[in-house]
C-alpha cells in the first residue's frame, strides 16, 4: 500500500513540472534555493519522502518499490503524466528507480550526491535500530558531520541548526524505516534500462557518496553525464546552491 506524501507546488501552473526528492532525514525544505530559483520556470514539486516531514509514517522496514510507488501515487493525485525528476541522496534513488521502472513517467533525470548501492547493509541495519531506540536526535550529529564541508558549516551556522532541527524532528520509525530502504538496495543491475537524458551531480568532498559511486552511475546509465561541484559535501544542492541551480537550468531546459 502506498503512503500519502507531504508536498508543495510553486511556479507557473501552465509549466512543466519538475518534481525534487530529498536525502534521507531531510523535508522538502531542503529544496529552498532551488524552490526560489527554479519555480519562475517550472512548475516544482517538492515533496516528503514517506515516514518525513508531512508525508504518512507507516511501520517499516521500508523497501525502495514502497518508496518509488509512492512518487508514482502522488503523480497520479497531481495529475502528471510525465515529469523531469531530480533527487538528492535517497531522493536520487528513488529517481533510479522510477527512470527504470516507469521510464514513460521521466522525462529527464538528474541524480544528485547519491549511490546505486551503498554498502555495508549492517550499517544501516544498525543505524535503523538505533534511532528506534534513541529517536533521530541521536544520529544527527554524525549525519550533519557529512552534510556539509567544515568551512561552509563554520560559514553558515543558522543553515546548519535549521537542517538538523529538522533531522531531529523526523519520526524514528520514518528515518529507520528509510535506513532499512537503502541496506536493501541495489540498482545495479537496472541502471541500462533508463533511457531519460541523465545528469549526475558529485560532490567533490560527499564523505556519505563518494565522487566513485557517482561513476558507477554515469558508468551505467546510457550517456549519462558526470558534473563535480568543489567545495561541496553531501547536501550540495545548498552548500554550492548557484552552481547546482545553473546545472539543473542547464540540464532540464534542454
Amino acid at each position: 500500500m502506498t503512503a500519502r506524501l507531504g508536498y508543495e507546488l510553486s511556479g507557473p501552473e501552465d509549466a512543466p513540472l519538475l518534481v525534487l526528492g530529498g536525502s534521507l532525514g531531510t523535508t522538502r525544505a531542503m529544496w529552498r534555493p532551488q524552490v526560489a530559483e527554479l519555480a519562475g520556470r517550472w512548475r516544482v514539486l517538492a515533496f516528503d519522502h514517506r515516514g518525513h516531514g508531512a508525508s504518512e509514517v507507516p511501520t517499516g522496514p521500508y523497501t525502495l518499490d514502497e518508496l518509488g510507488a509512492d512518487v508514482l501515487a502522488l503523480l497520479d493525485e497531481v495529475g502528471a503524466d510525465r515529469v523531469s525528476y531530480a533527487g538528492l541522496s535517497l531522493g536520487g534513488m528513488i529517481g533510479m528507480w522510477l527512470a527504470a521502472h516507469a521510464p514513460e513517467r521521466i522525462d529527464r533525470l538528474a541524480l544528485l550526491c547519491t549511490s546505486a548501492y551503498l554498502p555495508p547493509a549492517d550499517g544501516w541495519l544498525e543505524r535503523a535500530r538505533l534511532v528506534r531506540e534513541g529517536g533521530t536526535a541521536g544520529v544527527a550529529e554524525s549525519v550533519a558531520t557529512r552534510w556539509f564541508t567544515p568551512p561552509f558549516a563554520t560559514a553558515q551556522p543558522d543553515t546548519v541548526r535549521d537542517l538538523v532541527k529538522g533531522l531531529t524532528e523526523v519520526p524514528a520509525e520514518g528515518y529507520a524505516g528509510c535506513c532499512e530502504a537503502i541496506a536493501a538496495m541495489d540498482l545495479r543491475p537496472v541502471l541500462s534500462r533508463i533511457g531519460a537524458p541523465t545528469l549526475v551531480i558529485a560532490g567533490a568532498d560527499d564523505p556519505a557518496t563518494p565522487v566513485a559511486h557517482s561513476e558507477t552511475i554515469v558508468a551505467g546509465v546510457p550517456e549519462a553525464r558526470l558534473a563535480v561541484v568543489e567545495p561541496g559535501a553531501h547536501l550540495a544542492s545548498v552548500e554550492q546552491a548557484a552552481e547546482v541551480n545553473r546545472l539543473l537550468t542547464e540540464h532540464f531546459s534542454n
